[in-house]
């Protein structure tokens, strides 16, 4: 079976950025050049892909960090954590001095908070202090929610995960329980468990919590925002136990449906999948099965789209590095489910985030988001999302809600089946249920004759630009990120690429090869 909850060190990564005092703030340092003289650090394996493919031989992305950049800021005390040769840049904790003493460097182009330490201007109906959010509130545009005043007020949401183990000892989650915003839950593992939130019988236990933190996270003390919804209900169920794996957690899930649309509840986040790795192997589905139509999983998560009128919004799954399975896992196969997968910094897929099967005639994923640990905490954003959305419009639809968001994504109407419609916008997302026009989308169509072998595409000069190239209009074959040069980059036609998206800032592109 698919397990999204066993990543549990999620836990330790929320406890420590929580707990992380403003003074050790960690920034992505970008400089402005590397050294071209340097040997890119790529293998002949990668350059024959690159060949087979009509990729770009040369790429800037390729080259290393310059030394000299990494010995000068060490001689201040900055030292390096990680290397980005595709950003060109290195990680670094800094303090607010050497902050403003690296801003002052000539090769350093740009700095970039990593974690929760990026910084919005100041919220000026509540507070005269600077608001601390993750990178991926930033990316789908929270400052448009919070300028609109929507924080999931009214909403009330439903969590089926793995438990909700130390929820109650949370800072993040305190609000919650001062404000009764939980208004029910149930533990279908164990019926009889009295103490919801501080008996651990696995653990998995902790995984509800985390989901829980990505949905409505808020440290009103410190002033740090995790989740959107931090006015929501919540309704939380345990359907899931780390402790067997079997087909019965799908019945648990089914009945926690139930109960949650027999309360009224219409939104839905669930982390969890189902795919291989049962305790008993013959219970374990087979790619194929991924249909939308085949686990009971499945049927139950249509019937509550369909009939119901709920919006489920689900985990992708993590197995695209897994060359034995790949997609996504059920119920995230079904039509009408949004199935949410993972991002990097700069849009691409996350390379352990599933993919849509290619022989699903609807998309999946549906959208992305970032996630560094799984699309388990993918899904919970996108949640924070849709309770935004349906405080301000309570009266929209599952579809509405569903194309809303799709529509709202970046790489819209250009899906495909790594990332979906791409990244979700809180400005184009009201807007569009608003039913406003939309300006900030630049999108079209460019069509490649066929006697010609390659095209230029203007893109400002060194912005890094996001490529999928893909078999027909909707499935990749590889993505890969380039950098402009000479205010162009360069793409090549190759017999395997029917299609081509280009995606740079706000502008997507889609690439049309003509065959005779």
């Amino acid at each position: 079976m698919f397990r999204f909850k066993q990543v549990f060190s999620f836990f330790i990564f929320f406890l420590v950025i929580f707990q992380a005092k403003a003074q050790q703030s960690k920034y992505w340092i970008i400089f402005t050049e590397k050294d071209t003289h340097a040997k890119p650090a790529i293998s002949e394996k990668c350059i024959e892909n690159r060949r087979v493919l009509g990729l770009q031989n040369n790429q800037f992305s390729d080259l290393p960090v310059s030394d000299i950049y990494i010995e000068i800021l060490q001689s201040i005390d900055v030292k390096s954590l990680k290397k980005s040769k595709w950003l060109n840049a290195i990680s670094a904790n800094l303090s607010v001095s050497q902050l403003n003493e690296v801003k002052k460097l000539s090769f350093v182009k740009e700095i970039i908070p990593i974690d929760t330490k990026i910084i919005f201007a100041k919220n000026n109906k509540k507070s005269d202090d600077d608001l601390r959010v993750d990178f991926v509130m930033k990316q789908i545009g929270i400052e448009h929610f919070l300028e609109a005043g929507l924080n999931g007020k009214d909403v009330n949401v439903g969590v089926i995960d793995a438990g909700f183990y130390g929820a109650n000892d949370s800072q993040t989650l305190k609000h919650l329980f001062d404000r009764k915003q939980i208004l029910g839950i149930k533990d279908y593992v164990n019926p009889k468990k009295i103490d919801y939130f501080g008996e651990r019988e696995s653990a998995s236990d902790f995984h509800g919590t985390e989901v829980l933190n990505a949905i409505t996270g808020r440290d009103f003390k410190e002033n740090i925002q995790i989740g959107l919804a931090t006015n929501a209900n919540f309704y939380l169920a345990r359907t899931d136990s780390g402790n067997k794996e079997f087909r019965g957690e799908e019945d648990n899930w089914m009945a926690a449906m139930e109960w949650m649309d027999s309360l009224g509840v219409r939104l839905i986040n669930t982390s969890l999948g189902y795919a291989k790795g049962f305790s008993n192997p013959k219970e374990s589905y087979t790619p194929e099965q991924m249909d939308g139509k085949t686990s009971v999983i499945a049927r139950a998560a249509k019937m509550a789209v369909d009939e119901k009128g709920m919006v489920l919004v689900v985990s992708a799954g993590n197995e695209g590095d897994d060359s034995s399975w790949r997609i996504i896992s059920t119920p995230a196969d079904v039509d009408g489910v949004i199935a949410v997968g993972a991002t990097n910094e700069l849009g691409m897929k996350m390379g352990y985030s599933s993919i849509g099967p290619e022989f699903l005639t609807y998309m999946k994923p549906n959208v992305s988001c970032f996630s560094l640990f799984g699309t388990s905490l993918a899904a919970p954003v996108i949640t924070g999302f849709v309770a935004c959305v349906m405080q301000a419009f309570p009266t929209l639809t599952n579809k509405e809600i569903r194309i809303i968001l799709e529509k709202s994504g970046n790489l819209y109407p250009y899906a495909n089946n790594f990332i979906g419609f791409g990244i979700p916008n809180a400005k184009r997302a009201l807007n569009l249920a608003a039913k406003k026009t939309l300006t900030e989308i630049q999108s079209r169509i460019v069509e490649v004759a066929e006697n010609e072998e390659q095209i230029e595409i203007p893109i400002p000069i060194s912005n890094i630009t996001v490529i999928f190239h893909k078999k027909n209009s909707t499935h990749v074959i590889s993505q890969e990120s380039i950098k402009a040069k000479n205010n162009f980059i360069s793409l090549k036609r190759n017999s395997l690429i029917k299609q081509t998206t280009v995606m740079n800032g706000e502008q997507v592109i889609e690439v049309i090869w003509k065959t005779p």
